[in-house]
């Protein structure tokens, strides 16, 4: 009798355990880390690696499912480094494994939709971060560059240079603004604030994840 309370026993207890490992975080939750390392467009490639750590529990009926410490894992899936006229440049990463600070491992599938930098980048709704585009700068620039074809034409050539040397310079400085590239980077310590794409199971994964 005592051996069968025994097993009885053993048996609760595991089922117990079972009950409080199968977790599951619902999809939309949401999971705010610090980048670890740069992400930048000049840099970076499809394929690398990236890390982030949790800054902000991720709470669970009332317990720390995701606490601060743990990391984020994922890679770089693309990046875009368009020229000047043909749009923004774009880094997208794909979060895949949140470590906990005992060491479980647990598989994620998670969207960036914000982060803590501002001036002009933003995400988009496919959770790629985009740098800015061209601004009043490149304008200040162009403008710069005709009007000092314009003045050493009209040094040189009295009226008609100064036609012929702002159509010059115009054409060179506007040259030169397209053949640029524009680039953007996501610095250490950035805050990326991600969610779940779909429910993420807290069943610890494999080691070879």
């Amino acid at each position: 009798m005592k051996r069968l309370v025994g097993v009885l026993g053993i048996l609760l207890l595991a089922l117990t355990a079972t009950a409080q490992t199968n977790l599951s975080l619902p999809a939309g939750t949401t999971v705010k880390v610090k980048l670890e390392n740069a992400l930048t467009t000049f840099s970076s490639k499809s394929g690398d690696p990236f890390s982030g750590r949790v800054i902000e529990a991720v709470m669970l009926d009332g317990k720390p499912a995701i606490p601060v410490g743990a990391t984020v894992q994922g890679r770089v899936t693309k990046v875009s480094e368009p020229r000047r006229i043909a749009g923004k440049p774009t880094i997208t990463i794909f979060p895949e494994t949140v470590v906990l600070p005992r060491g479980e491992r647990y598989m994620l599938n998670a969207t960036l939709v914000d982060t803590s930098l501002r001036n002009g980048t933003d995400v988009n709704d496919e959770g790629q971060f985009k740098g800015k585009g061209h601004d009043g700068k490149d304008m200040v620039e162009i403008g710069m560059g005709t009007g000092g074809g314009m003045l050493l034409g009209g040094l040189i050539g009295g009226g008609k240079g100064v036609l012929v040397g702002g159509a010059m310079g115009a054409t060179a400085t506007v040259a030169h603004w397209l053949s640029k590239k524009n680039a953007t980077m996501m610095p250490a310590g950035t805050e990326l604030v991600m969610e779940l794409s779909r429910p993420m199971s807290m069943i610890a994964a494999t080691g070879g994840q």
